[in-house]
């Protein structure tokens, strides 16, 4: 196999193992380059799935990102439990190791500087749903029939009504929500909204944002999302985490580099 370099995070030196059969992208395991006060997180990958022109159309292939970004968030999340890394952009690979400690070379200023900022700390994920209107209780009294056609659009408002009330009634909680976790939180970022047909998720994002966490308060944090998820019938609270800090890498997540 001809091999490129695949860099999957930069992180200080670190003294706790990774666990044991870890492995990359390709199935190589990843392994540490250090630079100065620096360490890349690297695997070897084939060129010939990673050079520019493969790789570019690779990216067509949604299978084949998938199981590529499946490998490298594994490796991540490895890396999570022993260190805070500053996770580079899935695809990022280089020639070989000189490429990748000139690229540590370049940017050992603003690394470190991020590496300080997110020492310590996780992310996490909160999203907030609309569902569809809650249907009514079985000992409800069910809709009358419309008798004309009057009627039928009477009750289509009524139902248009009741929806857009609760689409409102949603983002009202979720502005309150964003606030209160905000300030359980050392920064936050807003996402943009999640397109359902490409998430898979149901209902209407009307939150989607990130939450860096001092890990020690992580618990904490847990526990105030956990007190909004119930008493809001039509509404779902969804929490993910703890994440490596991705959300908060800022400019220092890294471009894929040419090989």
């Amino acid at each position: 196999m001809t091999g490129l370099r695949y860099v999957y995070a930069v992180c200080r030196p670190y003294g706790k193992p990774l666990q044991a059969q870890l492995t990359g992208v390709g199935g190589d395991p990843p392994r540490l380059l250090a630079h100065r006060g620096l360490v890349a997180v690297v695997s070897h990958v084939d060129e010939a799935d990673f050079a520019e022109d493969p790789l570019r159309a690779h990216l067509e292939d949604l299978d084949w990102l998938t199981a590529v970004a499946r490998a490298h968030q594994g490796v991540i999340d490895a890396l999570t439990t022993v260190t805070s890394p500053l996770p580079l952009r899935l695809g990022t690979v280089f020639r070989d190791d000189s490429g990748v400690r000139t690229m540590m070379e370049a940017r050992e200023e603003s690394f470190l500087r991020t590496l300080d900022r997110l020492d310590g700390r996780v992310e996490w994920g909160v999203k907030v749903y609309v569902e569809a209107e809650p249907e009514p209780a079985a000992s409800a009294a069910p809709e009358p029939k419309p008798v004309s056609g009057r009627d039928y659009l009477r009750q289509r408002r009524m139902r248009t009504k009741s929806q857009d009330d609760l689409w409102q009634r949603a983002e009202s909680f979720a502005t309150r929500l964003h606030e209160t976790l905000s300030g359980a939180a050392e920064d936050s970022r807003l996402h943009a909204p999640q397109n359902p047909a490409l998430s898979g998720a149901s209902g209407r994002n009307v939150l989607n944002a990130a939450y860096l966490v001092p890990r020690v308060k992580s618990e904490e944090f847990v526990e105030k999302v956990d007190r909004t998820k119930d008493g809001t019938p039509g509404i779902r609270v969804q929490l993910t985490g703890p994440w490596a800090a991705y959300s908060f890498a800022g400019e220092e997540i890294a471009e894929e580099e040419g090989s």
